[in-house]
């Protein structure tokens, strides 16, 4: 993930740290090692790109970068999505041994760091043409009105499926309506395919499910007030989980998804719909890059379609609205100059084409739109154009302990052990213990 960060390399809630690898992470960190001398400075980077054409990207760009600046030296560490959040907010604990620039967590959780004085304000050390090449896509890094991170990617998610597969179980066309998208899941089971995929065992994926589902049935005033205020009095919220136990209890996801990953390997969700052996994956944009990996031949899946998560019948979500996020770099507050000098190369046009093509997905700025290829992505973009919004990943948006405590309620859900009212229950009772 991403991205995603999901993402979702975006916002990753399982987490596997080691102290021994803590400590070496934190030993590679920012201040105390990155000062100046004699007019050389080194700069730390984390990204979760840990593998494939997203590490050589980075790895090109910092070296690029050097160039550019012949007295700076850029130490990347290249962290399984997966890992990055625990890492990451345990080496920031305190900044003078965490990175330099690292990938921000997004929403509620970049925020919480801010508060906490974890990352710089970049409002006034942003250059005029990164501003430009970003443009409005700039704002997804603002909070109370200062901006904290340069923006690479827009990642509004949906549906991913194979063609072959759809056409193999008889399907034609794909599903406008949550009802039509369970009917078209129980035409692939009886056809012997494992309908949709999913990554259980890093839980985010699973709570994804929800997020959409909740994003249809309720209202923007409802999802608003859920959201700022933490209200989830609206019947919507559990109506949301009605809704994904009815998928669970039709048995359309892949056999063993609470124990399966998201993205590590042939065996992964990712891993399934990249080698057809399932035909759907509800993901972010970053899916292609993902799935790219995972083929036999390390080649973009030939039959690899999109489309928008359907509609609810009687939901009262805008139609068109769409859910993702934008991922973004952050800057350590106990960073040198270098490090400012890196996020603001990042907008380059030449570099957001190459982002584009490396990670198979949609950049930040529109100048370099035509770099994208892929016509799911093409589409997606057209989608963007008309949606009239863009809700951020719920697990960001609501932050650390509350979206935690989401994601832990919605596989409780899927694994028969909790019920949609505790859903909205534990996001109540973790949103009132702050």
């Amino acid at each position: 993930m991403q991205t995603s960060f999901r993402n979702r390399m975006r916002t990753a809630t399982a987490v596997f740290v080691a102290a021994a690898s803590l400590m070496s992470l934190g030993a590679c960190g920012n201040s105390s090692n990155s000062g100046s001398a004699n007019g050389k400075q080194t700069i730390t980077f984390w990204h979760n790109s840990p593998s494939g054409d997203g590490k050589k990207y980075w790895e090109d760009f910092a070296k690029a970068f050097e160039q550019k600046h012949p007295n700076v030296t850029v130490k990347i560490q290249a962290i399984q999505n997966e890992d990055f959040e625990g890492k990451l907010t345990t080496a920031m604990q305190d900044p003078s041994s965490g990175p330099d620039v690292f990938m921000g967590l997004g929403g509620q959780k970049t925020r919480d760091m801010v508060d906490a004085g974890q990352v710089m304000d970049l409002t006034d050390k942003l250059t005029s043409s990164m501003k430009a090449s970003v443009g409005s896509s700039l704002s997804t890094q603002e909070y109370n009105g200062k901006v904290y991170g340069v923006p690479v990617t827009v990642q509004p998610g949906g549906i991913w499926y194979s063609k072959d597969l759809f056409k193999q179980a008889g399907i034609s066309g794909t599903p406008e309506t949550f009802d039509e998208l369970m009917d078209d899941a129980e035409k692939l089971k009886a056809a012997g395919i494992a309908p949709i995929a999913l990554g259980g065992k890093d839980a985010w994926p699973a709570a994804h499910w929800y997020y959409w589902l909740s994003l249809r049935e309720c209202s923007p005033k409802a999802y608003n007030q859920g959201m700022v205020k933490k209200d989830f009095s609206d019947q919507c919220w559990i109506k949301a989980g009605q809704d994904l136990n009815e998928l669970s209890r039709k048995k359309l996801f892949n056999d063993g998804f609470l124990t399966t990953t998201a993205q590590q390997g042939a065996s992964s969700s990712a891993g399934l719909l990249a080698n057809h052996k399932a035909a759907m994956e509800l993901m972010g944009t970053w899916e292609p890059g993902v799935i790219k990996d995972l083929t036999p031949d390390k080649k973009p899946l030939a039959d690899l379609g999109f489309f928008a998560f359907p509609t609810v019948k009687g939901g009262k979500g805008k139609a068109g609205a769409l859910m993702g996020a934008a991922t973004g770099f952050n800057v350590n507050p106990k960073a040198p100059q270098a490090a400012i000098d890196f996020v603001n190369f990042m907008s380059d046009t030449k570099w957001q084409e190459k982002y584009a093509e490396a990670f198979s997905t949609i950049p930040a700025s529109e100048k370099a739109y035509p770099a994208v290829t892929d016509p799911n992505l093409k589409s997606i973009i057209a989608a963007m154009k008309k949606s009239p919004s863009m809700a951020m990943w719920m697990d960001s948006e609501l932050g650390a302990n509350v979206g935690n405590a989401l994601n832990a309620a919605v596989v409780n859900l899927l694994s028969g052990k909790g019920t949609p009212k505790q859903i909205v229950s534990a996001i109540k009772d973790a949103a009132d213990k702050g």
